[in-house]
Order: C-alpha cells, then structure tokens, then sequence
C-alpha cells in the first residue's frame, strides 16, 4: 500500500499547560490558564473503553507557574523527536492488530502492516542515524538528542514494539483463525501424509535451488541480501577450536512461496512455513556434518540511494549505479529466532559489525510476519473480514455513451470528486477516452508511483502510438520503486512518449494532468489535479480531492507549469506558487544545502534518512479513507 510516513509537525501546548513529549521531556504553554479554567485542565482523561488496548497515553496536564512559562521557542522540551514520533504512529497501528473488536484477518493485516513498515524504518530512517555516527556528525536536531540517544531511545521502543506484535499474533490472531481451521502447523503437528506431501515437494522442488555455505577460515561470512530469510546450521565441533566458528548458512529461496499448502480435513486450511521445511532436511544438506541446531534468521541493510543529482551529468544513469550497489549497504538490523545458541547469535552480530544489545532482536517465528498477509485472500470468510468498501462514480460522469458528452459536461462545469467516497475510475476514465479521442491533440502527466499493470499508463502508451503528443514527468526519486519506475518508463519512451525523469531540486509528488482536445476551430484544455499518485489501488485506500475542470484560470496555469517543465527542468519564476509547490512538493535527496552540509561531514555517501512509507490494509469500513501522510 503506497505512501510515505506521516510528517511529523509540532502542536504548541495550551498556555500554561505542560506535555510531556514521546521522549519523556515536557513543554509548557506561554502564559498560565485563568483561574476559572485551572480545575478542568488538572482533571484526569477518561478510560478507555474495557477490552480494547490503546497507546500509552505521553501527554500529562498540570498548571505551571509564571516562571516556567517564559520558555523559549527553542527549547528542545517544545519537540518531539522525528524518529520517536514515527514509531509512536506505527504503535496506533498495532493497536488496530490488538483491537479485538476488529476481525481477525483485518488484525493480521494491521500486524503486516506494522513488520513492513518497521522494515522501512530501519532501512532509511535508522540507517540515516548510523551514517551520522560513522560520519561523526554531531549536529543536534530541535528535540536536543544526540544520534547516540536516539538510536538507543529506537532499540528500546521497537524491542517494546515488536515483543507487543508477537504477542498479538502467538496469543491472539494465531488462535483465533485456529478456530475457524486456518492454521499453521509446527513439524510436531505433522501427520504421515502431510510429511510424505513435504519430504517430496522438497526433494524435487527446494532442494535443487539451496546453495548450502559452510563457514570456516577458507570461506569467510557471506554477504546476505536485504530481508532475505535465512537459516544458520551450528555444528558440533571441538571447544578448543577456536578458529572455526562451527557454522552453515543455507538462504531460503523467495522464488517459492514461504506458505506451503499441505492435506487438511474438508473446509479446513493447512500451511507449512518453508523455512521449517528446509530445517527438517537439513541433514541432506550438510549430509558430513554433525548438527547442533538449525535456526532462522534474517539481515536488514541501509535501502537508500545517496547521490546529489545536481552534480549528476544523467540522473537516470546515476540512479541505476545507485541501484546496483543499494544491495551492498552496511547491516543495520539483525532479527534471530530465540532458540538460536548464544554463540551463533553472538557470531553473527560481529559478523555483521552490529552492536548485540541495540541492533538484535530475538524473535519466535515466524521472523518476516508480512509474508503471512498470503493467509488473506484465501479465507473467504466474510466475519473474518471487514465489508469491501466501493467508491461511486460520480453520477454526472456515469453511462456518458460518447467523448463528445464527456468533454462537455467538463466544459460546462467543474466536478470534484473526494475519494475514496467517489471512485477513481473517472480519474481513470479521463485519461482513457483522452488517448483513444481523435479529437485530442496532446496529453501532459506527471507520474510518481503507480500500479503493477496500471490502465494509466497503458492508456498513455496507446496514445502516443496513435500519433498523439505525450509527456510524462516520471519521478526517478520515488523510494524503494526506483527500479520499476525505470522499467515502465522505458516502455512509455519505446510507445513513443517523451519521458521526462523528474525535475531537479524538486520531488513530484502530487497529481498533475493536461489534455488538449481540438473542438472546432479551437483548442480546449482539461486539467485534472490533486495530491498523491496515479494509482488506483491506493486510491481506494486514501483520501483526496481531485478537481476535473476546464476553466481558463486552471488549465492555462496548468499550461505553463507543463511546458515549463519539461524544456527547463525547473519552474519558471513566473510560474503560478500552486503549479511551483503542489505539483512538485518534496525537497529530493540531496537538494537542500542543510542536506549537502550533512553528507559532506558525514561521508561521501551519506544521505540524511526520509520519511517511510505507510500503507494500510484492504479497503473496508474500518480501513478506507485514512489520511494520506503529507
């Protein structure tokens, strides 16, 4: 589910109020409250309703006295921490996998949710803090907290965090989806028939893929790709050997599905995990060695790309060297299963030059929760679930029989849609009957993320192979689709569209889209515009206000912003403010002097972390129209 993590703003306490800050220090309001005002500010928050499991509550009021009210506004006690207040968002998440009063399979996906998005976390976020640190960047945020305070406030609010998830799961969602005979058997579980089905599907489907590494001082530690699984194979092996580490790594190939179906009763769903099957063979994979234990364990590693696309002489040709050396970033996580040995999971740590206390997890399995979101969509219980919410198409756009009634009702008036209440498909709709139009001369669109097999984006294709002019501004600094932003942009350029890769010193990040259309003697311009991206699956999750129009004022800001764009890369001066910041509103990697500065003293490679992004689950009563995070 696409978006990026919440901005994280500052609300000013009341006067004379103190609140206490995700990191435990205070701020206070300018002035006290009047006396009248005073007893209802100390009176104590309501419960909670029984049953349901909240957030802890990080705001205690009390009134202050005049002294403490002359704070200045640079205190670090009126801020909170970036990084502290990310995680204290993904707590409100968890909360929604503990509320028993939302069904099971929405439980399970809020706990996806949460494993997916700590990923994230670590990824940029966590490894931004660990550049500064090898950098010896010592600049101090608003909050006052050193990188040292903050890594080590982050190991111990996601220890707290990820002990809370697996609780959830083990105690809670596991159990409840046993009821309804949706399981997961351990290999004690296992009858005879299901272990024949899992002893034949891994000797002649698994077995040929393993590469088996046996580590010793002839064959140094591997280098382990980015949230892959694996598992660490302990020998038994002499004590007073202290060269050899005793230790095998098999990797638990993602070519495969890590769920394997295997017989159950009728109406009933059993899944073995891949990595348990692997374990229970792994005496066929180091068929000379005498093993001690097998465990899983998985590797999170630095996913940014840092490069100052000002310096680039070709962004693109910059961003794929980037790339291809992402998979190579420094450790910055480690997460272990708890029955792994103290020495193999000390081994580890240094193999992977990460501190034991802040940087390891201990985990029961399953180690990547996220992978169980395949459980969903085939339980076809409905209680299970939340009701599918469906967007209506707006009632003036409806059963239009032609192009020519389309346009107009666009000429003639405005429509503003707000999803996810009204449907995307108009959006879509535009788009669509403008490629396959002979009337319309032209379409211009930026494009920040989109889906897997988005009609957006065939729909250009099949307009410029028509003969129509097509531009599209294809965001290169979309993180973590990077990669298929290149590969569908390649294949709008092999369509004939004139692909523009971004716009230099800005980040697109909204929804832009001009078509002129030739009626009569004349050209008309029709614009659509709103935040977010092209996407129509994340447009049934999140809330936004498309506007289709074709007044004058809209569609000839719209076209200058457009032809600008692309001949200069840069916004002209005159450019309208909303065409200058709404349609590209994110400062990208390595714009901002601030930025530049930090990297310079850090390394020449360091990039300061970014907001992650969020997603949520499918759309539902409970799930639909959630905020997008700015």
């Amino acid at each position: 589910m696409e978006s990026e993590g919440p901005e994280q703003g500052v609300t000013p306490a009341p006067p004379g109020v103190e609140r206490v800050t995700s990191n435990g220090s205070a701020s206070r309001g300018a002035e006290g409250p009047p006396e009248s005002i005073r007893p209802a500010l100390t009176k104590a928050a309501p419960a909670p309703p029984p049953g349901i499991p909240t957030t802890t509550v990080a705001a205690a009021i009390k009134p202050v006295n005049a002294e403490a009210a002359a704070t200045s506004l640079d205190d670090p006690r009126l801020f909170s921490n970036r990084e502290l207040s990310w995680l204290a968002f993904n707590e409100r998440v968890l909360d929604e996998g503990r509320n028993p009063a939302v069904p099971v399979l929405e439980r399970l996906k809020f706990v996806c949710i949460l494993a997916s998005n700590l990923d994230e976390f670590f990824m940029v976020r966590v490894a931004g803090l660990k550049q500064q640190v090898s950098g010896e960047v010592d600049e101090l945020p608003p909050d006052g907290m050193s990188v040292a305070e903050q890594l080590a406030a982050i190991s111990t609010k996601v220890h707290e965090i990820v002990d809370q998830s697996y609780e959830a799961l083990h105690k809670d969602i596991l159990p409840e989806l046993a009821k309804v005979c949706v399981r997961i058997l351990s290999a004690a579980e296992l009858d005879d028939t299901q272990r024949k089905e899992l002893e034949a599907y891994f000797f002649n489907d698994v077995f040929p893929i393993l590469t088996p590494l046996a580590i010793d001082p002839g064959h140094p530690f591997p280098h382990l790709r980015n949230k892959s699984l694996n598992l660490a194979v302990a020998f038994l092996r002499d004590v007073r050997d202290e060269t050899n580490p005793g230790l095998g790594v098999v990797q638990v190939p993602t070519g495969i599905g890590r769920l394997i179906p295997v017989s159950a009763p009728p109406g009933c769903r059993h899944y073995f995990m891949l990595e348990d099957l692997i374990s229970l063979h792994v005496t066929a994979i180091f068929p000379m060695q005498r093993i001690e234990g097998c465990q899983p364990f998985r590797v999170t590693r630095n996913w940014d790309l840092a490069y100052d696309e000002e310096e680039a002489d070709d962004l693109l040709q910059t961003i794929q060297q980037e790339l291809r050396r992402r998979d190579r970033g420094n450790a910055v996580r480690l997460a272990v299963h708890r029955d792994t040995a103290p020495r193999v999971v000390s081994y580890l740590a240094r193999a992977l030059k990460l501190d034991p206390l802040q940087d390891v997890y201990t985990c029961p399995s399953p180690l990547q929760i996220a992978d169980l979101l395949a459980l969903v969509p085939h339980t076809e219980l409905r209680e299970l679930r939340d009701e599918s919410f469906q967007g209506v198409v707006a009632p003036i756009l409806k059963d239009l029989p032609d192009n020519d009634e389309f346009f107009t009702v666009l000429r003639e008036r405005d429509v503003l849609l707000h999803q996810p209440y009204d449907s995307f498909d108009s959006v879509v709709e535009l788009i669509q009957r403008a490629a396959e139009d002979p009337q319309v001369l032209a379409i211009k669109q930026t494009l920040y993320r989109t889906s897997g097999d988005s009609p957006i984006v065939r729909a250009l294709a099949r307009a410029a192979e028509q003969g129509k002019q097509v531009t599209a501004i294809v965001e290169l600094k979309a993180r973590f689709d990077e990669e298929s932003n290149i590969q569908w942009a390649r294949a709008l350029e092999g369509s004939g569209v004139h692909v523009v890769y971004g716009i230099i010193g800005l980040k697109t990040h909204a929804k832009a889209c001009l078509v002129i259309r030739r009626e009569g003697t004349r050209l008309v311009r029709y614009v659509h515009l709103s935040t977010g991206n092209y996407n129509p699956s994340t447009a049934r999750l999140y809330t936004d206000l498309s506007l289709l129009t074709a007044r004058r004022d809209r569609r000839g800001r719209r076209r200058r912003s457009s032809t600008c764009s692309p001949g200069t890369a840069r916004p002209a001066s005159g450019t309208p403010w909303w065409s200058r910041r709404s349609a590209c509103t994110r400062p990208c990697s390595g714009s901002s002097s601030a930025r530049r500065a930090t990297r310079a003293r850090a390394s020449p490679r360091t990039s300061s972390p970014s907001s992650t992004r969020s997603w949520t689950s499918t759309p539902s009563r409970r799930s639909t129209a959630r905020r997008r995070p700015a």
